[in-house]
């Protein structure tokens, strides 16, 4: 059974940074690309960034660039993600994903989130001061 278990959010302050962590069970994490996506309520689910598993080829969303860092800890199958100087705008559930295949190791994009079938949970992220 898929299992995406994201966990390291909480309440952090303007400009702080954060590591979410997105633990992975049930299939051979080398297979695939895995993604962040953000919602927040009312809002559309965006795409932070994304990783192929395999040889750690990441993508990252216009909004997230130089702020998002996603790392692949292959000895513990987990995915993280580094969020830096976090602002007021970036409150939201944030939630792992697992793509139809490793989309990016074979040169395409990560963008479309229908093609990311599996998600976890979410974990809450705050920013306020």
């Amino acid at each position: 059974q898929v299992q995406l278990v994201e966990s390291g959010g909480g309440l952090v302050q303007p400009g702080d940074s954060l590591k979410l962590s997105c633990a992975t069970a049930g299939f051979t994490l080398d297979y695939y690309t895995i993604g962040w996506f953000r919602q927040a309520p009312g809002k559309d689910r965006d795409l932070v960034g994304c990783i192929s598993a395999s040889d750690g080829t990441t993508y990252y969303g216009s909004s997230f660039k130089g702020r998002s860092s996603i790392s692949n800890d292959d000895s513990k199958s987990t995915i993280s993600l580094q969020l830096r100087v976090l602002k007021s705008e970036d409150p939201a559930v944030y939630y792992c994903a697992i793509n139809s295949g490793d989309v990016l190791a074979a040169g395409g994009l990560c963008v479309r989130t229908e093609n990311f079938g599996s998600w976890g949970q979410g974990t809450q992220v705050t920013v306020s001061s």
